[in-house]
């Protein structure tokens, strides 16, 4: 089997493979492929990341691409996306060498593992269906409708006391999707073995169906390290492919929605805290008063009431000495739409202090800031503090105007610890 591991934005020049696997690996979304004028086969990595196993008859591979800010940090900003109240740590036990698939396999059977050690969890479940005695509530509805003058079978519905409950359904569906990605290590797989052993009594999630929630309390808290991760795993983009006998299976994440996801949340908790207001993501508007042009989406959005105080837009790239041409006309659109006179561009690049472009004839000003990814957690922390105060200084066309709901000086922490 070949292993071929990229970084992402990286282009690599290997041996050739036959043209059915290279068509594998570009259905992937991890890498374009082309050929090169002496027949070597050109991979070329972008903002996607994740691992993929390509089978065909005759050759097998995998693909790895690795996000630069490391695999540690990913998973910590995946995981403060979804919940920020529980990742104010980074995940522990990784190394920089780690790729994608087996870092996140790693961490979760680690976790899995010291979760379950004292026991598995249980919880009451409503469980529906006929037993030939009346346990619980009868359904009569449902017992007429099935059943009309029949007095067995019973439709009945109670509550279970046992281990089949959603802490670990989202426990064993992780599992279950680790056991089909490429690259987990062997001692790994077989703890993952041992962890399906002792939910054997327990339903996987539906395929498709929402992840339910489980939001912490005294008896499910040592579960939670294992649930953010599983979530994490049960988030990612699945590759199926298939194309005659070559198949490709994997998962993958999109460096930009990570980017994104992470800010508007971490933007969200610093300037509705000390500002109040509602920061949105996505929201959708009309850049035309008859409706007919299509809807856009600012990527980040802040509202007092039917007021928009402030737009976002969450680059992941580096915008070099001046931001480009097309990121300028977006925010310009964006302003002009909403009324604002200020709009701020916020690239993942490294720190530097915000600078300001006036624009022709429109009075719009446009803010580019640039946060540092890979920068420790509390730096981190003190970025997203700077672009908070800079968006709530906004003064907005239609004369309202932000003040701080409370001091910054004396507003709790954003979340963030080292």
């Amino acid at each position: 089997m070949r292993l071929i591991s990229l970084r992402e934005h990286q282009t690599l020049e290997c041996e050739p493979m036959t043209p059915a696997v290279a068509r594998a690996m570009a259905a992937t979304k991890l890498v374009d492929t082309s050929l090169t004028l002496d027949g070597r086969l050109r991979l070329r990595s972008g903002s996607m990341v994740g691992a993929a196993r390509i089978i065909a008859s005759d050759e097998h591979a995998e693909l790895h691409v690795r996000p630069k800010i490391g695999i540690t940090r990913l998973l910590w900003l995946l995981g403060y996306a979804r919940d920020p109240r529980g990742w104010r740590t980074e995940p522990v036990g990784l190394t920089p060498e780690h790729d994608l698939v087996p870092a996140m396999a790693v961490a979760f059977a680690t976790a899995t593992s010291q979760a379950l050690a004292p026991g598995l969890l249980q919880g009451y479940r409503t469980v529906e269906e006929a037993l030939p005695l009346v346990r619980g509530r009868l359904r009569e509805a449902d017992q007429l409708r099935a059943r009309p003058g029949l007095l067995l079978p019973v439709e009945v519905r109670y509550d279970d006391y046992n281990t089949d409950i959603p802490e670990n359904q989202l426990l064993l569906s992780a599992v279950r999707r680790l056991h089909r990605l490429p690259g987990v290590p062997p001692a790994t797989r077989n703890a993952l073995h041992r962890i399906a052993a002792a939910l054997a009594d327990v339903t996987p999630l539906t395929a498709g169906a929402p992840v339910p929630e489980t939001p912490p309390n005294r008896f499910n808290n040592r579960y939670q390290p294992a649930l953010r991760l599983a979530r994490l795993i049960l988030a990612g983009e699945s590759i199926e492919h298939s194309h005659g006998s070559t198949l490709a299976a994997g998962f993958v994440f999109d460096l930009n929605t990570v980017f994104e996801n992470w800010l508007t949340t971490a933007l969200r908790h610093a300037v509705e805290t000390r500002y109040g207001g509602t920061l949105t993501g996505q929201h959708q508007m009309h850049l035309d008063r008859d409706h007919r042009l299509p809807l856009v989406r600012p990527d980040i959005s802040w509202w007092d009431g039917p007021h928009c105080l402030a737009v976002v837009d969450a680059k992941y790239k580096s915008p070099g000495n001046t931001p480009p041409r097309d990121d300028i006309y977006q925010m310009l659109a964006y302003c002009t739409t909403l009324n604002l006179t200020r709009g701020h561009l916020v690239y993942a690049s490294a720190a530097a202090e915000p600078v300001t472009y006036q624009l022709r004839g429109s009075g719009v000003q446009i803010v580019v800031h640039r946060v540092d990814l890979s920068a420790p957690v509390t730096h981190l922390h003190v970025q997203i503090e700077k672009i908070a105060k800079a968006i709530a200084s906004v003064e907005v066309a239609s004369g309202v105007s932000a003040t701080p709901k409370v001091p910054v000086a004396a507003a709790k922490d954003g979340g963030y610890s080292s």
